[in-house]
């Protein structure tokens, strides 16, 4: 058999392994009415100010038999943050922290999942205020669930900490803590 013919026939059998891991994976899109990405951060040392982003999204695909197959890519839109306080909103939404005019979105996007008790170690690049970083994270749930009649549903959620100077989002330091307490609980529909 000919170099050329073996390294065909290489490539070939990879291609088929990785479109058949891709074909037995689920895919879901994420359900915003079912979805919540919930932060708090420490102000002045005395107690936590409260926010979300009401504007979330994503997509994400689950293969049981294959781990390595289960990709997440999530997002929350910076114009949709609310803290109860719309001048406060409007201040974080400003060049001063997330400059949402610049950085319009907050994203996660996996690189790689691994099956652990209760659900998915997850490693992926956040994109935050148009810096980069890894992150690896715990989703717990994977539970499905059929609601309403047809439509085929599945859930994680996890928690995890940031720090916002690592984004480059250092004003107010003092006034405002460094470390973001994050929450993001998800439902996805089965496509």
């Amino acid at each position: 058999m000919s170099r050329f013919a073996s390294c065909f026939l290489a490539v070939s059998s990879l291609l088929t392994a990785v479109v058949g891991a891709s074909a037995r994976a689920d895919e879901y899109a994420v359900d915003p009415a079912h979805s919540a990405a919930v932060f708090r951060v420490a102000h002045l040392g005395l107690s936590w100010t409260y926010g979300r982003f009401r504007d979330v999204s994503g997509s994400f695909a689950i293969d049981p038999q294959n781990p390595s197959g289960t990709l997440f890519y999530l997002t929350a839109r910076v114009g949709s943050i609310d803290t109860d306080n719309p001048k406060r909103n409007e201040h974080l939404k400003s060049p001063d922290f997330f400059d949402a005019a610049q950085y319009p979105s907050v994203s996660f996007k996996s690189t790689s999942a691994r099956a652990v008790e209760g659900g998915y170690e997850v490693a992926g690049d956040l994109t935050l205020h148009g810096v980069t970083k890894p992150l690896t994270i715990i989703l717990k749930g994977g539970r499905s669930a059929e609601f309403p009649k047809g439509v085929q549903r599945t859930g994680y959620v996890t928690e995890f900490t940031i720090k916002r100077s690592d984004f480059g989002m250092d004003k107010m330091a003092g006034a405002v803590g460094d470390k973001i307490m994050v929450e993001f609980s998800f439902e996805g529909t089965k496509q």
